[in-house]
């Protein structure tokens, strides 16, 4: 099984991946993927890794139709919680996105925060970017937004130390072969413990390690046209400004 089918590590993590900012960013980020997307009332949406249904619960709210799909049946139910608890229609698949084949049923798909890259092999995430392209009608959009070779050197750090939902978090990254891929450690320390205590003494609640592919956005962009893309843009943000040196990420955009 890979980590990112455990439900254990997801209830583990979790908070710590989606703090306040990135809740607090949600609306925000919708109104954009509806905006860039050019989509009415009523499109047929697909979150592709929708996870707690942070982006699905907004785009609902913004009068679409939207299908979020994850492989983590607890991601799925507090996705359905927050719907309900926002007076918003969401419909929720349990689906691996490596098997998922919905052709020509969404008039756009998202797939958002660097939730590609994690499988074992190129030929999976490969097959989940085609399956993915495979569902968006004729006319429709992808927007996919992830951490690419590109944004991971301009970024580098070799790791960090926080406190965030009772936990002090220890990471540290270290590059794969040529860039092309980053290993993440993530150690989580009872907080209360670690401030009476020095870290080196400490034993780690969760200790996890996990390897994100690292892909260069022009090979994402030319594998979109080669899945059935009209054409496809990268850029350095969600508002469209240059993938460049300044690129805050990379986000992109296909069009069929």
């Amino acid at each position: 099984m890979e980590w990112f089918e455990s439900e254990k590590f997801w209830t583990q993590y979790a908070p710590i991946m989606f703090d306040d900012a990135r809740w607090a960013e949600a609306p925000t980020v919708a109104q954009y993927v509806k905006d860039l997307a050019k989509l009415s009332d009523g499109a047929k949406v697909l979150d592709a890794g929708c996870g707690l249904g942070r982006i699905s619960v907004e785009l609902a709210a913004l009068g679409l139709d939207v299908t979020g799909i994850d492989i983590i049946q607890s991601e799925l139910d507090a996705a359905r919680d927050s719907a309900e608890a926002e007076g918003v229609p969401l419909t929720l698949i349990n689906h691996d996105l490596r098997t998922y084949h919905a052709p020509n049923q969404f008039d756009c798909t998202i797939n958002l925060y660097t939730s590609f890259g994690y499988c074992d092999t190129l030929e999976e995430d490969m097959q989940i970017l085609r399956n993915i392209a495979e569902s968006v009608k004729t006319g429709g959009t992808f927007i996919l937004e992830c951490t690419s070779r590109e944004t991971a050197i301009m970024y580098w750090t070799p790791g960090e130390e926080f406190e965030r939902a009772g936990y002090k978090v220890v990471t540290h990254f270290e590059v794969v072969g040529a860039w092309e891929g980053l290993k993440s450690q993530w150690t989580l320390y009872p907080l209360v413990i670690a401030n009476e205590a020095k870290q080196s003494k400490l034993q780690p609640v969760v200790d996890h390690c996990f390897v994100q592919r690292l892909y260069p956005a022009s090979f994402l962009r030319d594998k979109l046209i080669e899945f059935g893309f009209s054409k496809a843009e990268v850029y350095g943000d969600y508002d469209l400004s240059p993938y460049n040196e300044h690129a805050r990420t990379m986000v992109v955009i296909g069009v069929k």
